[in-house]
């Protein structure tokens, strides 16, 4: 009866307050896992119209597998954390290469693609084939501490999960987590209860960062094409330390490749 109670009060504030995004009306596995991809770390708002871009773009695996990764990463440009990109990319050459095109509703098989954890398995499970998994992101986070931990801090994922499973929507938990990250997106406005979590972490300064400059190496990289280092760093203003940094880390995450000292990104 609790539980009952807990999915008639979030549904009747998606009733009158659910959010409205692209991915949200379709049901295609792969279009459901770009997004799930883009999702990661970056909020909706900068997601929606990169979304609709990339999807536009690249319509399938097969058109995203064939893609080069210059190609991605231009179209990718604005979402940050590109390696996710690249992940992506692989992942696509992988179900075109081992599974035919298409993308399976099966765990297992999902897990095992690159760039796909625990969560994205399981959203792109329940979003793509309405399949009941238990799971946690940090909009679900802030509804369950606000619900059921009112006065507590330090509220760990272990003592939310169980929570989750219990008052899912198995008949249609597609519909139940929109539901819930809507009203947890609503309560992040009013005092956000998830920085009551154990696992909140405060997000670190853009400005200034070697995320910020691994950008800005790569978008001049994709407008002007390959370059030698000495040229890279005289385009790009205030070359320091935090940019050769930068470029070693792209350099390994295998975003960007220099060879005979020309250095583009990646093939």
């Amino acid at each position: 009866e609790a539980a009952e109670r807990f999915r008639v009060s979030v549904y009747a504030h998606y009733a009158q307050h659910g959010r409205d995004f692209p991915w949200r009306h379709t049901t295609d596995p792969y279009h459901i896992l770009v997004s799930e991809v883009m999702l990661q770390q970056t909020q909706t708002g900068r997601v929606a119209s990169k979304y609709v871009e990339f999807v536009a773009r690249f319509p399938d695996f097969e058109t995203l597998a064939r893609a080069g990764i210059p190609e991605v990463l231009a179209a990718w440009q604005g979402l940050g954390y590109n390696r996710r990109a690249l992940a992506l990319h692989s992942a696509a050459r992988k179900v075109c290469s081992d599974l035919g095109g298409t993308l399976p509703p099966d765990r297992e098989t999902l897990l095992a693609l690159p760039g796909i954890g625990a969560y994205t398995a399981a959203a792109v499970r329940a979003f793509a084939f309405n399949l009941p998994d238990a799971f946690i992101e940090t909009n679900i986070r802030t509804v369950f501490i606000h619900e059921f931990f009112p006065d507590a801090d330090g509220v760990r994922d272990a003592d939310i999960l169980p929570l989750v499973e219990a008052t899912l929507d198995r008949d249609n938990p597609r519909r139940w987590y929109q539901a819930l990250m809507d009203y947890g997106a609503a309560l992040k406005e009013t005092g956000n209860p998830s920085r009551r979590s154990a696992h909140h972490r405060p997000q670190s300064r853009f400005d200034g960062s070697r995320r910020q400059a691994r950008g800005i190496i790569l978008r001049t990289l994709l407008q002007d094409g390959p370059t030698p280092p000495a040229t890279l760093r005289q385009r790009v203003d205030g070359w320091d330390e935090r940019f050769d940094d930068a470029l070693e880390s792209l350099r390994r995450d295998g975003l960007v490749s220099e060879r005979e000292g020309i250095v583009s990104v990646a093939p």
